[in-house]
């Protein structure tokens, strides 16, 4: 049986258009959210250290701007599209409106593969992409945050040469920064931290009790390292963790520390000597109540859906999970919290750091943590809420809570049609 390429550029728009129908919204509402608007590919020449020029293509994709700037992470990735990039800031603008946080959806790119770039390399590439956008990038315009193979030290940069251009510190145009720098207390673990949030709500109300849980992670960066220690100290056991060569296996369980710093020394999991080496393939199919896909797109698919055993999972990654895999994971009754409720954490610590830039008043850790766990519990309950009341599936309901709180401020901006026999949201 072939298996269809799945474009998360069609994806998304399908769950939008599936969330404007199901609320009875204005067909206008789906022709302004179908598509970004504004989207803008840049050229970044740099000086390689062997003295030859390369130019590298950029993106940088500003989806919707109705609640607030947009806000986004930039991926250095050699796989980066113009669809990819498009998608993913249409799936922050829905994760945003789900958080009820003022901002709206963006994402940036650049095709490469850092791991090949020196240190003064990467500097460049990353001073140029600001460079090439920094008339449409500004705390009060796009706000730029770290992805795939970016880092505080990358943000950095890209608050500097900005801030050069304006002959001001800037350090609200990006987040994710080192805390030396106006970064937020908290950042590095959010997205994780959010996550547990998210597994421990629908958890607690599906009846799945978290001690002696078995939890199984593909992707063991920061997302899927954070996720796995702190739902160990929940009670649950890390059966199985993985990152892009290969994982571990061990079904009497796994220490998240341990295979953190060994990953930090060996630069994989794959030779872990504390259990079995598994695929990523077999990782998804092993035995576990909660599976945790924090890796990249399209993992799920209809070919594997079918062998996945847990009773919830939590797309810690952006879109990991196909509609036809997720139709399957359904039938069969596994759970799925989609990405754009299941890794909200980060842009909503995000927030709150371009919040702290902003007022110059620095909060302690403890209160991020505080006001996180506060927006990942009223989100969920109205999620949850919304699933059962519609008879929906998480996904849908997510998208329903956010697309209605967009359509809402684009009505009142005037964006829409204005005649009420047209409005029935």
């Amino acid at each position: 049986m072939a298996i269809a390429v799945h474009n998360p550029f069609d994806i998304v728009r399908r769950q939008i258009r599936e969330a404007t129908e199901q609320l009875g919204l204005p067909p206008a509402v789906y022709e302004i959210l179908k598509q970004p608007l504004r989207f803008v590919e840049v050229a970044i020449p740099v000086q390689m250290d062997d003295g030859s020029l390369r130019v590298f293509q950029g993106f940088r994709s500003q989806h919707n701007d109705a609640l607030g700037p947009t806000k986004g992470g930039v991926r250095f990735h050699p796989s980066v599209t113009p669809d990819e990039v498009k998608a993913l800031s249409m799936w922050m603008t829905v994760k945003c409106a789900l958080l009820a946080i003022p901002f709206g959806g963006g994402k940036g790119g650049i095709v490469c593969n850092p791991k090949e770039l020196s240190p003064r390399e990467l500097e460049a590439l990353s001073r140029g992409f600001v460079s090439a956008l920094q008339q449409v990038l500004g705390p009060d315009k796009d706000i730029p945050a770290p992805d795939v193979y970016t880092t505080p030290q990358i943000m950095a940069w890209m608050m500097d040469e900005f801030s050069r251009a304006r002959a001001a510190n800037a350090f609200a145009l990006v987040t994710g920064k080192p805390v030396e720098l106006g970064g937020s207390r908290g950042r590095v673990e959010a997205t994780g931290r959010g996550c547990v949030a998210a597994v421990a709500a629908l958890a607690e109300r599906i009846g799945l009790s978290l001690e002696g849980a078995r939890v199984a992670v593909q992707g063991y960066g920061n997302v899927g390292s954070v996720a796995a220690r702190l739902l160990r100290e929940l009670g649950a056991v890390l059966v199985a963790a993985s990152d892009s060569q290969g994982g571990v296996y061990n079904p009497h369980g796994l220490d998240p520390l341990a295979l953190s710093r060994f990953k930090e020394e060996a630069g994989t999991l794959a030779s872990f000597p504390g259990g079995d080496r598994i695929t990523n393939e077999e990782l998804l199919a092993c035995d576990a109540d909660i599976l945790i896909p924090a890796a990249l797109e399209n993992q799920l698919t209809e070919a594997n859906a079918g062998a996945v055993k847990a009773r919830i999972v939590a797309e810690a990654a952006n879109g990991p999970t196909t509609p036809e895999a997720e139709a399957i994971l359904y039938e069969r009754g596994a759970l799925v919290i989609p990405d754009v409720l299941a890794n909200a954490g980060g842009v909503t610590v995000s927030y709150f750091e371009w919040v702290q830039n902003l007022s110059g008043w620095y909060w302690p850790e403890e209160e991020v943590e505080r006001q996180l766990a506060r927006r990942m519990a009223e989100a969920c309950e109205e999620v949850f809420h919304l699933q059962e009341e519609r008879r929906s599936t998480i996904r849908q309901a997510a998208y329903m809570v956010a697309v209605r709180r967009l359509a809402e401020a684009m009505r009142l901006r005037g964006w829409l049609a204005r005649t009420p026999a047209l409005w029935r949201g």
